[in-house]
């Protein structure tokens, strides 16, 4: 356990991954809370010192084709089919999924939301909305974006907005009070003391992103990198993504 809790340190600090570990992944922010769980017991049921880097969808790809080396990465089902089609990945398999929704802090009114006039409405009588910079390359923050230009609210919300890494920081800036509202995975907003869900964003906005996993072409960790897939899929990792506020397709 030492030695995984040091990886995961390092990879924290630097933003990459050593040279030691038998296993090297990376993955989505908005995964940290149910993955780290998830390692953990893989990691202590094998043996095996697991490194996981966690960043934006967009900056772990580039990273990738910056040359940096990987067993297996854990990112949006999206990036991963993308990937996939570029010859990048062997192996790959659905993970998990989160619904979107609004974050407000305990104790504030819940707003209506329903619908997209109700949506437009909330966001343009917020004080402030905080949302994932698109510039960091996470992959919602780019899609709500584009959203709020299609909406043509991106320059009344942008004027406002408080623009934050992942979906943890953008929770974190509702709880302290910093944004009324905040628009990122529900699986973040239950995690997040102080924090509370106003609802799913609404019909035709997009209700869900799904993960996947995928071992990347000319990884050394062989067997290792499939366990490890098979561990992200287990009936007891089922169990800590639900706890952590995903949903499972409850099949290997």
């Amino acid at each position: 356990m030492r030695r995984l809790i040091a990886a995961l340190l390092i990879a924290a600090a630097t933003g990459g991954t050593s040279e030691a570990a038998d296993l090297k992944v990376m993955a989505a922010l908005v995964l940290q809370d149910a993955l780290d769980a998830i390692v953990a017991d893989f990691s202590r049921a094998g043996g095996r010192e697991v490194e996981v880097a966690y960043s934006t969808v967009g900056a772990i790809r580039q990273r990738i084709a910056a040359g940096e080396r990987a067993d297996v990465v854990v990112l949006t089902a999206d990036a991963i089919d993308a990937m996939a089609r570029e010859e990048k990945l062997g192996r790959s398999a659905p993970v998990a999924l989160t619904r979107t929704g609004v974050a407000i802090r305990d104790g504030a009114v819940v707003p209506s939301i329903a619908t997209i006039d109700q949506f437009r409405a909330a966001l343009l009588a917020a004080r402030s909305v905080a949302y994932t910079d698109p510039k960091t390359g996470g992959a919602f923050g780019t899609y709500f974006a584009g959203e709020l230009a299609r909406l043509g609210l991106l320059d009344a919300v942008n004027a406002k907005a408080v623009l934050r890494r992942g979906s943890h920081e953008i929770v974190a800036s509702v709880a302290r009070g910093e944004a009324e509202l905040g628009i990122t995975f529900v699986s973040t907003i239950v995690s997040t003391p102080g924090a509370k869900v106003a609802g799913p964003l609404p019909p035709p906005l997009a209700g869900e992103e799904r993960f996947a996993a995928g071992i990347l072409k000319g990884s050394a960790a062989g067997p290792i990198a499939d366990a490890f897939l098979d561990a992200l899929r287990a009936s007891t990792s089922r169990a800590v993504w639900t706890r952590w506020g995903f949903e499972t397709d409850g099949g290997p």
